[in-house]
């Protein structure tokens, strides 16, 4: 059989809207909940303001994907629940500490 031809990317088109972790952030901070923020609150959020399409489905599987993610690298932090359930705050951003110079035993 002939190999098949394989067809050329097409180059990815900019997506209309920041990463959902920038949209989550901007949610979170401006939704101003004490106890942090639900994924429903912040699913509602991002359709209203962010352009990510009609599809309330797509958008809250990637919201789920970014909220785990946000939680496992600190940038959020889970306030009530476990997975992509609960609340949601900003996690603490760390400081970069500068690593000490040893000092050269005398």
């Amino acid at each position: 059989a002939a190999p098949k031809k394989k067809a050329a990317a097409k180059p990815k088109k900019p997506a209309a809207h920041p990463k959902y972790s920038e949209m989550i952030k901007a949610a979170i901070g401006s939704l101003k909940e004490r106890g942090g923020s639900s994924r429903q609150a912040i699913l509602k959020y991002i359709l209203k303001n962010y352009n990510v399409g009609k599809d309330e489905r797509t958008s809250n599987a990637h919201l789920k994907l970014a909220l785990r993610a946000g939680v496992k690298n600190n940038s959020l932090k889970q306030a009530k629940g476990t997975g992509a359930s609960g609340s949601f705050r900003i996690g603490e951003v760390k400081k970069v500490a500068k690593p000490k110079k040893a000092k050269s035993p005398k």
